[in-house]
Parts: C-alpha cells; structure tokens; sequence
C-alpha cells in the first residue's frame, strides 16, 4: 500500500519543541512530530485520508505555525504542503539546509503583517465632487439616461474610487515602510487597491498595529484599510527546498 505522504506545517531549527497540547489538521487531530537531520526540521503529521480547507483545519494549521513561533523562529508551509515520505523530506532539507538557515535568521523574532486597501463605500459623494469626468459622466445620464451611459458612468466611479483608495494606500504604506524590516507585494485581490505584507518585529508589532489604525481612521473617506495579523511569516519565506502543495488540492 502506497504512504499518504507526510502533511508538512513548517521548518525549524533543530531543537525546537513542539507547543504544549498542540495538535494537526485532521478529525480526530493528528498526532505531531518533529523529523529532521543536521540543523534543520520539519514540523509533520500523518495526512487526513480526506484533506480539506475546512476552517478548522484552516485554523489548526495557522494555530500550530503561532504556537511554534512562540519558541522561536519558524518558515512557515502553505496549508496543503504534503511531502510524499520521510526520505523525500529529509533529503529536501538536507539539500536546503543553508537557505533554510539564512531564512530562519531573518525571521528570528518578527512576525508578518498584511494591509489591504479598498475603496471607501461611503466615499461616492466626495468623488462626484472632486472628479469632473465623474461629474460629466453623471450629468450626462442625467440629460439622457440609457444602459451605456450608466455603464460608462458605473465603470468611472469605480475606477476613481480605487484610483483614490491606492494612492491613500501608497501614502500608508509609506509610512509604515520605517516600522518594518522588509515588505512584500501580494497577489492581486478582487477588489483590493493594494495588498502588502510587513516584516515586523514582534516586539513591535502592537505599535506597526496601532500606527496603520491611526493612519487608517485618517484616511477613511478615500481607503477602507484592512490590518491582518500577526501571522505567520509566509511572504517572506522563499521556496527552495520546501515541500510543494499538491495541484490539485481540493477546498471544501
């Protein structure tokens, strides 16, 4: 009978214990286990017969990576890593190690932050006085309503809307940038203006909080700022040596 694989949550420097009544992904949760030669480890379990990203799953996996933080520095697996066995793994740490080892020095001590930013919902008043091609776009419906003006006028007011919301992120954004060591463009999100993440200490992480609130509250008529975090440092780990989610990875 072909082995399930081992389901991988992260790597740590050798040493590092597991949190105290930690658990994996899986119903009942599977029992953890730390595997691992020279300098580096991965954090394993068996993989659940039916993996899914269920939200308890979802949250077993980011509790786990939060947990292990708490001891020390950690590169962070995307839910779904799966090594095909333990001889697999161990020769990609093995291969990985000093990159492994660079990363978990870099990581030592931060945690992520990420910030999005969309447009203000409530901000449409401000635009149509503050936007002329706005204005015409909506006096022109006014003096001749039809389904093409609409259209134009509804793809105008969006367009300004997150025109205004990315430049009151970028402004942000700036002044985030001196309160962290590194930052991270994210992927494209519907609906977003902009999505980045922070490398910010952890020691420092209430005050990165309380600034971007600030600066948000500041900024509420143009972007509507959403702070996540601490999270587990996943934007800023690389991908060499680390297992790969499986392609085909079904949600549910």
């Amino acid at each position: 009978m072909d082995s399930p694989g081992l389901y991988v949550y992260a790597v740590v420097s050798d040493g590092t214990a597991l949190p105290e009544g930690a658990g994996g992904v899986g119903d009942p949760p599977a029992a953890l286990r730390v595997v691992g030669t020279g300098k580096v480890a991965a954090v394993v379990s068996v993989v659940p017969a039916r993996l899914r990203a269920r939200r308890r799953d979802l949250l077993a996996h980011q509790d786990l990576l939060m947990g292990l933080a708490e001891g020390g520095p950690v590169l962070p697996m995307r839910f779904g890593s799966v090594a095909p066995d333990e001889d697999a793994l161990l020769t990609q740490l093995a291969m990985a190690e000093a990159n492994h080892l660079a990363t978990l020095r870099k990581l030592d001590g931060h945690v992520e932050i990420n910030v999005k930013a969309l447009p203000a919902q409530d901000s449409l008043a401000r635009v149509v006085a503050e936007d002329a091609a706005v204005r015409r776009l909506r006096d022109a419906v006014r003096r001749r309503p039809g389904y093409e003006a609409s259209v134009r006028l509804g793809e105008a007011v969006a367009s300004a809307l997150a025109r205004r919301a990315a430049e009151a992120g970028r402004e942000v954004l700036r002044e985030l940038a001196p309160l962290a060591r590194a930052a991270a463009t994210g992927p494209e999100v519907q609906g977003c203006a902009l999505n980045t993440s922070f490398l910010v200490p952890r020691s420092h992480s209430e005050r990165f909080r309380t600034t971007a609130e600030r600066l948000a509250d500041a900024r509420r008529s143009h972007v509507d700022l959403r702070i996540a975090g601490p999270l587990p440092c996943y934007s800023f780990v690389g991908d060499s040596g680390a297992p790969r989610r499986p392609a085909a990875m079904a949600e549910g």
